[in-house]
């Protein structure tokens, strides 16, 4: 399926333009990582986890005061809907005591309001550290898977710039959840599990149409026959961005509906996807096949060709 039956855009021209406007995001995203951090979920940092539900809007405000008044400390604020709060304590002690603590202050002070404990979940300081260290070795791990799966596939330097273009995914949208992670209470931007499972998501659908656009460049240069880099490079964007609009198109209108509908539960993970798949489509473009590109106009060097499989 074709979306434009033929076009002729000089991505190619446009490359410095675009490596700016990446640099300046991933550098404004790598300053937030340095100043403003990142919000750790329980997974990562410990602690423990309630999620409560009134029957009627309720302040969050209210709730704040109330339970540290108890003596329950830490990020109290909407989950979603304005009768929904999320609470996230260093409480030490039981959760079960904790449940309790929670229910009799909630009561005392909201009777005519009734609540509903929907979730409580606690995680340990010892195991929030072996999450951690799991989740990047998760990483690392699937980076190195791609750097040897697309260095064999083509050769160096189309591995290095895709890995390249997955870093600048990324750190970008990793700078976004540091800016907007205490920004908007309805929408917690707090880096767990599903987060990581989110960065691992982008990196393979980031790869997957780098890899595409790959394969046609390859196709190009062995049937032109010709040393226009340039100008092969520039055709084989211009014969892939139908597909390339198609995928990450109707891909984005899913996850959008995740976002919409799915509840704040998921509400970060869907979050991360939909700006990494903007991103991923981004960088497919204009950073990974022109950074091979410039790679190979300083170089002088020849690109070889490997097997189209």
């Amino acid at each position: 399926m074709q979306l434009f039956s033929k076009t002729d855009i000089d991505f190619i021209s446009y490359r410095k333009i675009a490596y700016g406007i990446s640099l300046v995001l991933v550098i404004a995203g790598v300053v937030s990582l340095l100043f403003r951090g990142l919000n750790y979920g329980i997974d990562f940092k410990g602690g423990t986890e309630v999620v409560l539900r009134f029957e009627q809007e309720i302040a969050v405000g209210d709730v704040r005061q109330v339970l540290r008044d108890a003596g329950v400390s830490g990020s109290i604020k909407s989950y979603g809907t304005e009768r929904s709060i999320l609470v996230q304590t260093d409480f030490e002690g039981d959760v079960n005591q904790l449940r309790t603590l929670v229910s009799n202050a909630l009561n005392d002070r909201f009777s005519e309001n009734p609540h509903e404990l929907l979730r409580i979940d606690a995680v340990g300081p010892s195991i929030a550290s072996d999450l951690k260290w799991a989740a990047l070795k998760a990483l690392l791990g699937a980076v190195i898977a791609i750097l040897l799966y697309v260095g064999i596939r083509f050769e160096f330097r189309f591995a290095a710039a895709s890995i390249v273009a997955i870093f600048h995914d990324v750190f970008i949208v990793l700078g976004l959840f540091s800016l907007l992670g205490g920004v908007f209470d309805v929408m917690p931007l707090d880096i767990n599990q599903s987060i990581i499972a989110a960065f691992l998501t982008i990196a393979g659908y980031s790869i997957n149409d780098t890899v595409v656009v790959y394969d046609r460049i390859r196709e190009n240069i062995r049937s032109q026959k010709s040393a226009d880099y340039p100008k092969i490079f520039n055709t084989s964007l211009n014969q892939t961005l139908s597909r390339t609009i198609i995928t990450s198109g109707t891909t984005f209108l899913t996850v959008l509906v995740l976002f919409i509908f799915a509840g704040p539960a998921i509400r970060g993970f869907s979050f991360a996807i939909l700006i990494g798949i903007v991103v991923g489509t981004y960088s497919s473009i204009f950073i990974a096949a022109p950074v091979v590109l410039d790679w190979q106009l300083r170089s002088k060097k020849p690109i070889r060709l490997r097997g189209s499989n």
